[in-house]
Order: structure tokens, then C-alpha cells, then sequence
């Protein structure tokens, strides 16, 4: 079985490292240990997500676990500026200080991409939002979990996921036909090959080629309703390339599946949380 919290350890080691936090021993050695009241306060519009992490960074550097399973019913609810929604717990100040900035980083940026995609959601209705590779390098498993936490859904991890065939498989193989030819070689019975697809005529190549899932890239709403005339029953259409929160209702129509954004992750606006101590 996979280890998670060891997963989980070595990228909390990745970021107190790259905060350079434990360079300065006498610093740290100073901080004192009284405790103080923590309120976790919004200060936006948004849906709160990634408090998991919030709390596990305090955790890390503890030796001391603190529970803070009780804070997690807030998961996911949307919360208004108006709300001053805060959450009040205790930790002693110098494991507070250090985990700070590290503990808001991770929740305001799941927390911007979980607001995001919720507002891709609310527009798309019965059509799935999903997102793309399109990550933060070492941030992938936070910026995902985060999309799914606003309602949207995961498209691939990795390129293991789903066999897709891109354009540059069909430059290197010579067409589209014959990149699907090379993935069905793979002879991996579960997974499934999704087909980048640029105009009606190269659907019809992979449709014939044995492909059911098709990403129409950068296809115009026009010719989204064309293709949907010829979609069958086995078809699944997956809408790409362009779209964003302005344009996304054009992109809502028959015969459309799923529609993906990399701005879920790359563009979503920062919402504002803060972390204040006071003395008990």
C-alpha cells in the first residue's frame, strides 16, 4: 500500500526547506513557547479549502501533535466577507511564528482555486469542469485536490492516467490514426485513449480508428455544434482551448461532455485569509 503520510512528510521537508526555517537554531531556540489564541479569519468571498494542510504544517514541526479534526467540518462551505468567519484555536507562539506563512500559502491557494472552479461549476450545470496538468510544479496534488473540493473534477495526475494523443504524437507517428495505432500497442487494457482533435476531418479518422473520446481544442462555438451533429452514442466530447469565465456560457451546449481550463490553476484570482495571535 502507498504511503501517504510519507508523501505528505517529504513535501512538508520540501517547503520548510525552501522557507529556509530551521537555518538560525538560536532564533528558533528563542521563540517562546507560550500559548496563544490563533483565529484563522476570512476576509473574501470564497470557498474555504485546504485546511488539512493549514493544520498538518503546525503538526510538522511539533513535537506535540495537535487535533484539529473538529475545524474540518468547514471544508468546502462558501463563506461571504461579510460573514468575519473565523477559526479560533491554540498553539504555543513559537510553533505559530514558524508555520505562519507556510500554513496561509497553502490554504489561500487552495482556497483561490477551489472559489475559482466553483464559479466555472455554477455556470456549466450538467457539463463537467475539469482541469488540466497545467500546474505548479511540487503544488499538483494541492492544486487538484483543491479543484475537486470547488466541484469540479480531475482530469489526469500524469501522462499515465489516460493514453492522450496530442499533435506532437502525430507529427513524430505520421497522423492521427497511426499515433492511436501506437497507444492501442500499449496494450493497456483499462486505459483509455482521449484524442486531441483539431477539425471534423481528423474526428472522423479517429472515430474510425476505434478512439470515443475526443478533445475538440480550440474548436469556435460554431463548429462545436457541428460536430455535435455527428457525435454517437459511444462519443464523448471534452471542450478545450480558449475557454474562460467570460466565454465559458457560449462553450455550454448540446452535445458537450466536459469542458477543461488550465486557468482553474494557473489564473485563479487570490482570496484573502489571515492568521492573527493573541495572548490568552
Amino acid at each position: 500500500m502507498y504511503n501517504y503520510s510519507k508523501f505528505y512528510r517529504e513535501q512538508f521537508e520540501l517547503f520548510f526547506k525552501e522557507d529556509d526555517t530551521f537555518k538560525n537554531f538560536h532564533y528558533l531556540n528563542s521563540l517562546p513557547e507560550t500559548t496563544v489564541n490563533c483565529s484563522l479569519k476570512v476576509k473574501d468571498d470564497l470557498v474555504l479549502s485546504g485546511l488539512a494542510f493549514f493544520f498538518e504544517t503546525f503538526n510538522f514541526i511539533s513535537k506535540d501533535e495537535f487535533n484539529f479534526k473538529e475545524f474540518l467540518e468547514f471544508e468546502g462551505k462558501e463563506f461571504s466577507k461579510s460573514d468575519n468567519f473565523e477559526i479560533n484555536f491554540s498553539l504555543p507562539f513559537n510553533i505559530a511564528l514558524t508555520g505562519e506563512r507556510l500554513a496561509l500559502n497553502l490554504v489561500q491557494r487552495a482556497s483561490s482555486i477551489s472559489t475559482y472552479t466553483k464559479k466555472y461549476v455554477d455556470i456549466a450545470g450538467r457539463i463537467a469542469i475539469l482541469d488540466t496538468r497545467k500546474t505548479t510544479p511540487g503544488l499538483r496534488f494541492l492544486e487538484k485536490y483543491a479543484v475537486n473540493i470547488g466541484g469540479g473534477y480531475n482530469h489526469r495526475y500524469s501522462q499515465m492516467d489516460a493514453w492522450m494523443v496530442k499533435d506532437n504524437h502525430k507529427a513524430i507517428f505520421g497522423g492521427v490514426d497511426k499515433a492511436i495505432e501506437f497507444f492501442k500497442k500499449q496494450n493497456s487494457f483499462y486505459h483509455n485513449i482521449i484524442v486531441e482533435i483539431h477539425d471534423l476531418e481528423e474526428l472522423e479518422i479517429a472515430y474510425n480508428s476505434g478512439a470515443k473520446h475526443f478533445l475538440l481544442d480550440n474548436f469556435s462555438p460554431s463548429e462545436i455544434i457541428e460536430a455535435s451533429k455527428i457525435k454517437k452514442q459511444d462519443m464523448t466530447y471534452e471542450v478545450s482551448g480558449g475557454v474562460n469565465l467570460n466565454n465559458l456560457n457560449s462553450y455550454c451546449l448540446d452535445g458537450v461532455d466536459a469542458i477543461s481550463s488550465g486557468s482553474l490553476t494557473y489564473d485563479a484570482p487570490q482570496v484573502d485569509l489571515s492568521l492573527k495571535f493573541n495572548h490568552e
